[in-house]
């Protein structure tokens, strides 16, 4: 039964995507946005024509455009001045979108590309509760060819693992930011530097994201079970609204968010997937969701392994730790139910001296290899456990 579950969920992960096969070719060059008494009027040029759809959705109210191979990082979000909150990135291999927080109910009157030196898509809006879901999709024939998903079996000790380091936010998330510092740069610095201490363990790392671009939290779970990964950790360093939180913390999936904390920190996580629309629903086909349940049940007590341990490696090797180190969450980050997963907050950027050791080359080197001791710990246990079930 469980074998079943896991050919289902690479079933219904469809197309992986991976963290290098976005190849932006088509640069921003200008956006013209503006409203108008029923509505409003938005015009974006490209150094060339792309494959394109444009569609709206609800809560909140946003325009979402689809694109193919377009480099956003030239965006003058001051254009959507009198819209809500911009946002654009990569959503999968090749794709990238734009998401416009709208005031209010919106349906698209007209959208269309117009070709020549300059080529622009340009979407005309309506006021009013109108149709939602996908509208225009020009020279959009077909989705992106899936990649082969590969589901790895559980590991026995027998060879080294397979480990996937997600370096939180990126892009046009840069998640908590003090003094001129970015979660999304420490923890991409970080997954390197442990990514090289677990190589030389003999270990195989892949990382969710390789530089600085928006992965959807969906999609770094596909990546991971793209690369056949024995279990994800997923890196942050998050600000506490008030302050007072100080210490790492592991995470793991609950029904619930343990605390507070957990819950503002999951909140905060959700937020920018959200506004880019590539959120999924939670409910499903109800055998689908069975077998899901049954992998996750087997899974997540190996999770939970893995956290104790993490927890227990770092405090052998000093390294501070928050009053309740280990807590439970909704991070959708968390949910591949074929993949062992945690989250480890190594610190908090709201913190003076968490932030200090976040820049420090000697505690970073220290809090990887107390990683590697974890995850080393865990493997043995888990190999022994696996055995067990064999016989």
């Amino acid at each position: 039964m469980i074998r079943l579950a896991l050919l289902l969920i690479a079933c219904l992960a469809g197309g992986a995507p991976s963290a290098h096969e976005f190849n932006a070719r088509a640069p921003v060059l200008g956006v013209e946005a503006r409203e108008m008494r029923r509505g409003a009027e938005i015009g974006i040029a490209l150094a060339q024509p792309v494959p394109w759809r444009v569609f709206v959705e609800v809560d909140p109210w946003r325009l979402i455009l689809d694109t193919s191979e377009v480099d956003w990082t030239g965006l003058d979000t001051t254009a959507f001045a009198a819209f809500g909150p911009v946002l654009s990135g990569r959503i999968g291999p090749g794709w990238s979108r734009l998401s416009v927080e709208l005031h209010g109910p919106a349906h698209i009157e007209r959208a269309w590309m117009t070709t020549g030196d300059t080529p622009r898509i340009n979407v005309l809006l309506s006021d009013g509760a109108g149709r939602t879901g996908p509208l225009v999709s020009q020279g959009w024939d077909h989705d992106p060819e899936p990649v082969e998903t590969v589901i790895r079996p559980r590991q026995t000790g027998d060879g080294p693992l397979v480990i996937a380091l997600d370096p939180g936010h990126g892009g046009v998330d840069p998640g908590a930011e003090r003094g001129g510092a970015t979660e999304a740069d420490m923890m991409l610095r970080f997954a390197r530097e442990l990514a090289e201490v677990l190589r030389r363990e003999g270990h195989t790392v892949v990382l969710t994201r390789e530089g600085d671009e928006f992965v959807g939290l969906r999609g770094r779970t596909s990546i991971a079970r793209a690369a056949g990964a024995d279990l994800m950790i997923s890196l942050h360093a998050d600000a506490v609204e008030g302050g007072g939180a100080q210490g790492a913390t592991v995470y793991t999936l609950s029904s619930g968010n343990g605390d507070a904390l957990a819950a503002e920190i999951a909140q905060r996580h959700a937020r920018s997937d959200l506004l880019l629309g590539v959120t999924l629903p939670e409910q499903g086909d109800e055998i689908a969701q069975i077998l899901v349940e049954l992998a996750r049940a087997e899974t997540a007590p190996r999770a939970s392994m893995l956290a104790d341990a993490l927890v227990t490696s770092l405090a052998a090797e000093g390294v501070r730790l928050h009053k309740r180190p280990r807590l439970g969450g909704r991070f959708t980050v968390l949910k591949a139910p074929d993949i062992p997963s945690v989250l480890l907050e190594l610190g908090f950027m709201s913190d003076p001296q968490d932030l200090a050791n976040l820049t420090s080359p000697e505690w970073r080197a220290r809090m990887a290899t107390a990683i590697a001791r974890g995850i080393e710990a865990w493997a043995e246990a888990d190999a022994v456990e696996a055995l067990r079930l064999r016989r």
